[in-house]
């Protein structure tokens, strides 16, 4: 079965999250083969402000899917936004941000002492003292997977 990416694409803004999760999967799935997202880069960066943290997490994540097939430097452009989800207002958003830094960090390496200093100042007393131990170790693994490379 071809998956008709555009399709898929609209189907991340569904209002049932179970459709959009869905296809979340299958563009990841195939982002990791091709480059065939690779053109819906401006609209992917758009969702990192939207209102629904479901949204920008999908956002966030094909971004990262996408950093190794960025050669026209769109991730190098939004860098800035992007690392600001790292103290997204919903931790879920911001632990999932911060498990996708290892793969931008790999596929675009000149951004890596951006995402290196981004996560050192992170700000975790945002969160309930639930979910600071939580996004701390997220912080600690991806820092530790990025020097690695």
């Amino acid at each position: 079965m071809l998956l008709n990416i555009e399709d898929t694409f609209e189907l991340l803004f569904d209002k049932n999250n179970n459709v959009a999760y869905k296809a979340l999967q299958e563009l990841q799935k195939v982002s990791k083969e091709t480059d065939c997202v690779y053109p819906y880069m401006d609209r992917l960066s758009d969702m990192l402000d939207s209102d629904n943290s479901y949204i920008r997490t999908r956002g966030l994540t094909l971004l990262a899917y996408n950093a190794k097939w960025d050669k026209d430097y769109k991730i190098d452009e939004i860098i800035d936004t992007y690392l600001k989800h790292i103290t997204d207002v919903k931790p879920i958003t911001a632990r999932q941000c911060i498990k996708l830094l290892p793969m931008i960090a790999k596929y675009k390496p000149e951004l890596k002492n951006d995402i290196l200093s981004a996560l050192q100042k992170a700000d975790i007393t945002v969160y309930d003292d639930s979910m600071q131990p939580l996004v701390y170790k997220d912080i600690q693994k991806a820092w530790n997977e990025i020097q690695k490379l």
